[in-house]
């Protein structure tokens, strides 16, 4: 059994395709068909049914893949181990970031962390929380910024800041010069949210519960999408505060605050508790709060 073996059989399961995994591995699909079934010889088993059309894992190739998993990332960490008694701020870092943050704190954490970090650059994934925690758990990502709650076992979660949230309607809109808005209002107003899965919708039905209600709401895959259609006058929503400073500011939208008790979200950085780039880690933290630090002398 090889190192080599293993990563083709977790290809395999992924791209559930010899073809598109041979490709994926840089090999020709007959090299990696015959480790494949020289793999599944040496144990004993059959870890995929193979049809003209489809690959499909075995029950006991499931269990093989997800241990093969992590002998890989296992195997990785033997250089990035190595690795610590060199520069921890050298060389690419894998940072993800889920959708509705990515857009209002990358453009500023970025050039930050080219003053704190400048052999560091970032490799960046934008994506839903769920896919992020996957790509983390199996080392293809090293750090992650998203929003609380967030606690997978061997993950350590950082908390940053929070972000409160606000209500944003169209320019004309009877709301505008209100001082608050209760979230109970909102219901009765045409809101338009995000799709199922991004975690932002979620705290969003969460601060306002009678939503939950209405199955017939308009729904995109964008913060932007939603102040687009606020501005054109399709309902009103709800955006977190970053959204709204200066530089993301649009006159066809107006932000009205939420009452008391405000809604907020709570940012986090996540990472492994294996993973030794602990100057990597501080780095990113403190590109964030130095960013954090100035969207609050802006806003103030």
């Amino acid at each position: 059994m090889t190192l080599n073996e293993l990563r083709y059989i977790v290809a395999v399961a992924h791209e559930r395709s010899f073809g598109r995994a041979a490709t994926k591995c840089f090999v020709s699909q007959p090299a990696l068909s015959v480790a494949v079934q020289k793999l599944e010889e040496e144990l004993g088993v059959t870890l995929f049914e193979r049809s003209k059309n489809e690959v499909v894992l075995t029950p006991v190739g499931e269990r093989v893949i997800e241990q093969a998993q992590k002998v890989l990332e296992e195997s990785t960490r033997i250089k990035e181990i190595a690795d610590t008694g060199k520069n921890q701020l050298q060389g690419p870092l894998k940072l993800g970031v889920i959708f509705t943050i990515a857009p209002y704190l990358l453009p500023d954490l970025i050039p930050t962390l080219v003053n704190i970090a400048p052999d560091m650059p970032l490799d960046i994934e934008e994506n839903l929380t769920v896919n992020l925690e996957e790509a983390l758990r199996a080392g293809r990502i090293d750090i992650i910024i998203l929003a609380l709650p967030f606690s997978p076992p061997g993950i350590v979660s950082e908390f940053l800041y929070e972000e409160p949230f606000q209500v944003v309607v169209p320019h004309d809109h009877k709301w505008v010069k209100r001082k608050s808005i209760d979230a109970r209002e909102i219901a009765g107003e045409k809101p338009i949210l995000l799709n199922v899965g991004h975690c932002f919708r979620d705290q969003v039905l969460e601060a306002c519960p009678e939503l939950n209600a209405d199955n017939h709401m308009p729904r995109t895959n964008s913060l932007e999408t939603i102040r687009n259609m606020v501005a054109s006058g399709l309902g009103i929503s709800v955006l977190p505060r970053d959204a709204l400073t200066p530089k993301y500011h649009s006159n066809l939208v107006v932000p009205v605050p939420f009452a008391e008790p405000t809604p907020f979200r709570r940012i986090a950085l996540a990472y492994r508790k294996s993973f030794p780039r602990e100057k990597a880690i501080s780095a990113i933290r403190e590109a964030a709060k130095a960013c954090r630090k100035q969207g609050s002398e802006v806003r103030g």
